[in-house]
């Protein structure tokens, strides 16, 4: 990452791979954006037991967020799987745990966008977008979505809202990332990216 380069924060959780898929063409289209760096990081499983069950470096993927990731981003992409309509718990724990960055003011005025991924067509992909969005709201970001000028929200047969990305990964996490998905995934980084260049330049 050069010393110019907004880092921009791409913050996922994902068991099976495909919330992590729609991460990465998150930061595609966020590199695609001049002055602008994508930073994946993904937050580590909870358990029912109370005992620690994940390494402290994650096998393979991104690793691990820390709280200063947050204070270092210059804008931020959220994505969790559904779970029952609503963010994953390893994703929620993550940000029960951001009281002093929000004390401080630390996302205060960043934009941010969500994006998911769900098992079935119908599964709770606009309600799980709009749970991610609760925190950042408390934490006073500014929400970026998908508009309908990008004609794919019309086309899009597998995910995609004015929320946020989202991808039907079918049951068993097998069904690909269509074209009209890619492409609202990489316009969501892009548009976020380009977003906080602006705000960037304007508090120059």
């Amino acid at each position: 990452m050069t010393a110019s380069s907004l880092p921009i924060l791409v913050l996922y959780y994902s068991r099976h791979g495909a919330t992590r898929k729609l991460a990465e063409l998150i930061g595609q289209g966020i590199d695609s954006v001049s002055g602008c760096e994508a930073r994946l990081r993904t937050v580590p499983a909870v358990s029912t037991v109370t005992e620690a069950t994940e390494p402290d470096v994650p096998a393979e993927g991104a690793p691990y967020v820390e709280l200063r990731d947050l204070e270092e981003c210059a804008a931020l992409a959220l994505g969790s799987p559904t779970r029952f309509g609503n963010m994953a718990a390893a994703m929620k724990y993550f940000w029960d745990g951001t009281t002093s960055q929000w004390l401080a003011g630390a996302l205060n005025g960043k934009p941010a966008c969500v994006f998911t991924s769900t098992g079935s067509l119908h599964g709770g992909q606009e309600t799980t977008l709009l749970s991610m969005m609760m925190p950042l709201l408390h934490h006073g970001m500014l929400i970026v979505g998908l508009p309908y000028s990008m004609p794919e929200l019309m086309t899009t047969t597998s995910g995609g809202t004015p929320y946020g990305a989202s991808h039907w990964s079918g049951v068993n996490g097998n069904q690909p990332i269509s074209a009209e998905t890619r492409t609202l995934a990489i316009g969501l980084g892009r548009r976020l990216a380009e977003t906080a260049l602006r705000l960037k330049d304007q508090s120059q």
